[in-house]
């Protein structure tokens, strides 16, 4: 199995109708969508991790005519929460769920949206299913690949295994280059960004390190044994 880290950009903003209001909506980012799918009858689901006011969202997808139900879920971040949405079929999502379809490819969630309208995705599968499914693609939809691999769900999902406070701390140091080499910033850089104590960018760093470290080890403990076997 290959996966294709792929930046997909809408000839307009929004992978769907609903999504773009979404982005319109001011005081909310998108932060990642964590999960899509469709139905047989073309309507589809959309699971959202947002930021922002609740009250702005709940006006605008009871208003919008695409919007079948939906559910709103606190999490544990501040001014963060999942949105649930049943929708009617909307371009260019019902394009891109049928490509997967059709070529028998994975989504790999969460998703993230980029500054320019566009959404980071992983799409796992064949080499061959994958490179017919990107020349499918409308000209519509811009496609840039930022990295072809070799797919590994147990290394590639360990972000998941943190708590949303500690991949912000990680992944805040990653973006800032704390783990270049030669390093790029000091842990009292990342707490004066994240608003915090250096002493608490410390903890969060060191247990996101420990459960990565300890998840890759026991992948590749489990690759190991099973080409030996």
């Amino acid at each position: 199995m290959r996966y294709f880290d792929l930046v997909l950009t809408p000839e307009h903003e929004g992978i769907h109708p609903v999504d773009a209001q979404l982005a319109d909506i001011a005081g909310v980012e998108r932060d990642s969508l964590l999960h899509i799918d469709s139905f047989g009858d073309g309507t589809g689901v959309l699971l959202y991790r947002l930021v922002g006011t609740k009250d702005a969202v709940v006006e605008v997808i009871e208003e919008h005519e695409d919007v079948i139900s939906y559910d709103l879920l606190d999490v544990e971040a501040e001014d963060t929460f999942h949105l649930y949405l049943h929708v009617h079929p909307g371009e260019p999502a019902g394009t891109l769920m049928a490509l997967c379809y059709e070529y028998a490819l994975i989504i790999d969630t969460p998703i993230e949206f980029t500054n320019r309208g566009g959404v980071l995705v992983t799409i796992v599968g064949t080499h061959d299913m994958l490179r017919q499914a990107l020349k499918a693609v409308p000209d519509r939809i811009s496609i840039s690949i930022q990295q072809v691999g070799q797919y590994s769900p147990g290394t590639r999902d360990m972000l998941s295994m943190l708590t949303d406070r500690q991949r912000e701390v990680f992944e805040t140091a990653v973006e800032m280059g704390y783990y270049d080499i030669p390093r790029q910033v000091n842990q009292g850089d990342l707490a004066e960004r994240l608003g915090c104590a250096p002493s608490t960018v410390d903890e969060h760093l060191r247990k996101a390190e420990s459960k990565m470290l300890s998840a890759l080890l026991r992948n590749t403990g489990a690759e190991t044994d099973e080409k030996r076997a």
